[in-house]
């Protein structure tokens, strides 16, 4: 089977919630040491791992910028960016001492909009692709360009029959 005809479940990382909070808090570690003013979550995926960092750094002000990309459930369905909610002006200036942190960083086009928002700012994500990996300053876990990455938040646990019996 060539990658053209593979499924996206076919060559997915599964990340469990215990991974997650694990890797986001792995992420704290390696951004500890500057005193930074803010946490800005890009919605929807950077909101579970900004609430980590934000916990474990014990940073209060937390705010959110929602840029919408994707529609569909992959990425020939990239479109258009379009931001859709901004974090507070009198905070964010041009970053400086921000922490913007997302789930992934995986074509960089998001992120590359939200520097030019903010070119000050530190990026962190969790989880890095090579395209995207130039974007960011931090992330924890590297993983090939042609891998889906499951969410915790997108999948769902439901019983499985066994090979072999009833139970």
């Amino acid at each position: 089977m060539s990658d053209a005809t593979r499924l996206p479940h076919e060559k997915g990382f599964h990340v469990s919630w215990d991974q997650l909070h694990r890797d986001a808090r792995a992420l704290a570690w390696r951004l500890d040491g500057t005193d930074w003013r803010a946490v800005v979550a890009i919605t929807r995926g950077g909101m579970v791992p900004a609430m980590i960092v934000a916990r474990e750094l014990d940073i209060r002000t937390i705010d959110t910028i929602s840029v919408r990309s994707y529609r569909g459930t992959g990425p020939v369905d990239q479109g258009d960016l379009e931001v859709l909610k901004r974090p507070d002006d009198t905070l964010m200036g041009e970053g400086e001492d921000i922490l913007i942190v997302d789930d992934l960083v995986d074509s960089g086009r998001t992120l590359e909009l939200v520097r030019q928002m903010y070119p000050k700012a530190h990026f962190a994500t969790v989880y890095a692709k090579p395209k995207g990996k130039p974007i960011v300053q931090s992330y924890v876990t590297e993983v090939s360009q042609d891998t889906w990455i499951f969410f915790p938040w997108d999948m769902a646990l439901q019983y499985v029959r066994p090979y072999r019996g009833e139970d």
